[in-house]
């Protein structure tokens, strides 16, 4: 385990599934400038791994996130009251703490404690979310005489619908992460203490898949944009076209057959590339 200036750690484990973990005791692991950098660093650590199939974000307890930093708010709040356009400070702020969705791999959120506002858009951005039964939950932008950012009111429309999301956003009030499993926020409520090893079973089953059918589907469940059928037909007969002559496809045939685990490492996959162009030129 590496540490990120005491704030973030991230722990690799050797199937390929990376724990990117909060740890600001102090603050709850609030979101503040430091963490976002600390957190955009790591992701940056793991971007360019080949050997990465899956990230479990989560939060040292007793919190995942308790939100916006408040000095950092505080700090923003002066300076706009001053006339100064902190616009693009937000942007960069919602990047870097979003900065994991730019990974070519699916990434899950393990939250238990408390997730507020910014911090729980942080296990919104995820494309997975196990959340404790117990959790408290909340996005109280307009409590706090502010509209909701890092993306909270584009997410949350579209995983558990508008009446839901206007209810939760209107209100800022706290609900429970049985009720987040009810709205389809979450895939799974659990007990706290089994959140993280919930999360990190679904994400060794992952690790398990192609890594590049993984990012393909990845960048386009993030991207959110509407398709038709047809138009579906068009991306996913292309993609398909595409593995079909792929290394992982035949991996994955063959595995099939012998109904075992396919090994989807690249190290795999360049011995049988080249054995099967050495198989093909002998025949020349």
């Amino acid at each position: 385990m590496s540490d990120r200036n005491r704030m973030v750690t991230l722990d690799r484990r050797e199937n390929g599934v990376a724990v990117l973990t909060l740890v600001d005791h102090t603050r709850r692991n609030a979101l503040g400038s430091d963490m976002a950098v600390a957190i955009e660093r790591a992701v940056g650590e793991l971007r360019d791994d080949p050997g990465l199939r899956c990230l479990v974000v989560t939060g040292a307890p007793p919190a995942f996130s308790s939100g916006g930093d408040l000095a950092m708010l505080t700090a923003l709040q002066q300076r706009a009251a001053g006339g100064v356009d902190v616009s693009a400070d937000m942007h960069r702020f919602y990047r870097q703490c979003l900065s994991f969705r730019e990974l070519p791999v699916p990434t899950i959120a393990a939250v238990a404690g408390a997730a507020v506002g910014a911090g729980l858009c942080l296990a919104l951005g995820c494309d997975i979310r196990i959340v404790a039964e117990d959790a408290r939950l909340r996005l109280n932008f307009s409590r706090l005489g502010l509209h909701p950012g890092m993306g909270g009111s584009w997410f949350l429309p579209r995983l558990v619908g508008v009446q839901h999301a206007a209810y939760l956003l209107f209100s800022g009030s706290y609900f429970s992460g049985q009720d987040a499993a009810r709205m389809g926020l979450a895939l799974e409520s659990v007990p706290a203490q089994s959140v993280l090893d919930r999360a990190l079973q679904i994400a060794d089953g992952i690790a398990e898949s192609s890594p590049a059918v993984l990012g393909a589907l990845a960048a386009h469940l993030r991207s959110g944009a509407p398709e038709t059928l047809e138009q579906a037909f068009a991306r996913e007969g292309a993609a398909q076209a595409d593995d079909f002559g792929s290394a992982a496809f035949a991996e994955g045939l063959r595995a099939a057959g012998d109904r075992r685990v396919p090994d989807f490492a690249p190290h795999v996959f360049h011995r049988k590339e080249t054995a099967l162009h050495s198989t093909s030129a002998g025949h020349r």
